[in-house]
């Protein structure tokens, strides 16, 4: 949800694709962020208004939530292309100490506004805010330390999950390394079967306090990294069939359609936000990184496509915003309700949806504007 993309340093030549060379930044997937953000304000606000208890849509609605599989994919692709890219003598591998403190520009200054802004001024986060709840979101830490999770902030396990998958992203890196040259080939059925192990992670007796569910930890979410680390690594294959297949939108899509009706189903959970069982939780992330990558495939594997709508200035524009609109939106949400004399829970589903985005997105544009593009550039200005 917080990865850029950035122009290629240098020409290649190869089997593969000018267009797919590199890193070339891909428009549609600052289109597909965008779907994604909004996505989980609609899911959120389905929770709120009560909309997930409508019969047949108040599961669809709640299974919006899978945006944050998609959210996930994009991560995994475009930080991993550079290390697939390297694997076949397209570039180097960038060095982890830059990686990392270009990552913590990227997510940590606006970031911590909106903690701030939360923490001090909304009344039910303000009151419960001691000095565990303010060290656990400012470190990003909700996931480990039970009861920290507050309003407004609810959002912010994904992007602790998100925080961990960067750190642990160059050790995988490492761990890859030698599958270069010659033996790049194995790194595609290398990525999969990382991705399929995981999604066992439930399976496992790990204990954990009241409050935390091991689940909510990393490796539980890794297939979802996984599917897009698989994206990057099927980008730099010459092979001209995987990208008609796998690239095919009019396939890709109605399989991530299906994948999405699937998980409306008790086979990924039951409605609520009751916990289900291993079973369900596999199978919940087996389908969305089917669902990411259906809806990412197309896109990256023939980026030659038009997808207009993806492309457009809105949908770019919006995809610039996704972050601030993904940090901000339950905040703007929380008091929604009183500034609108609006019962939580008790219906106005479209009505809440059209506000809470509409407050959301000026916030949105001043936290890109104002904060995270300044801090990016400077960071590259100094850092290289």
């Amino acid at each position: 949800m917080t990865t850029t993309q950035h122009p290629p340093a240098r020409p290649v030549s190869g089997g593969v694709p000018a267009e797919l060379r590199l890193g070339r930044f891909v428009p549609a997937l600052e289109g597909m962020r965008a779907l994604a953000a909004l996505g989980v304000v609609l899911t959120h606000v389905a929770f709120q208004t009560g909309a997930t208890g409508q019969p047949l849509l108040g599961r669809v609605w709640e299974r919006f939530d899978m945006a944050v599989a998609v959210f996930f994919a994009l991560s995994g692709f475009l930080l991993w292309r550079p290390h697939a890219d390297a694997a076949r003598g397209l570039r180097e591998a960038p060095g982890a100490g830059r990686y990392l403190l270009h990552r913590a520009a990227r997510i940590l200054p606006a970031y911590w506004v909106v903690v701030c802004a939360a923490l001090i001024l909304l009344p039910n986060a303000a009151h419960t805010a001691g000095l565990r709840v303010w060290v656990s979101n400012l470190a990003l830490l909700q996931v480990f330390v039970p009861f920290t999770l507050t309003d407004g902030l609810t959002q912010m396990w994904s992007l602790s999950v998100e925080v961990a998958f960067y750190l642990v992203l160059p050790l995988l890196a490492g761990a890859a390394v030698w599958l270069r040259g010659e033996r790049a080939r194995y790194r595609v059925p290398v990525v999969l079967g990382l991705g399929l192990l995981c999604l066992g992670w439930n399976l496992l007796p790990v204990p954990t306090p009241e409050g935390i569910h091991a689940d909510n930890w990393l490796p539980g979410y890794l297939p979802w990294f996984a599917t897009g680390m698989l994206l990057a690594e099927l980008a730099g294959l010459p092979a001209p069939r995987w990208r008609r297949i796998a690239g095919n939108q009019w396939l890709m899509w109605p399989l991530a359609l299906a994948a999405m009706l699937l998980a409306a189903t008790d086979l990924a959970g039951p409605p609520g936000l009751k916990h289900g069982q291993p079973w369900q939780y596999a199978m919940k992330m087996a389908l969305g990184a089917v669902i990411g990558f259906g809806l990412l495939a197309p896109l990256v594997l023939r980026p030659d496509r038009p997808h207009r709508f993806l492309r457009g200035r809105v949908a770019a524009t919006l995809g610039r915003w996704s972050y601030g609109i993904f940090i901000w939106h339950l905040a703007v949400l929380s008091i929604i309700f009183p500034v609108f004399g609006i019962v939580p829970f008790r219906g106005h589903f479209v009505i809440v949806y059209v506000l809470t985005v509409a407050f959301t997105l000026p916030l949105a544009a001043a936290s890109f504007a104002l904060i995270e593009e300044p801090v990016r550039q400077w960071t590259r200005r100094r850092f290289g």
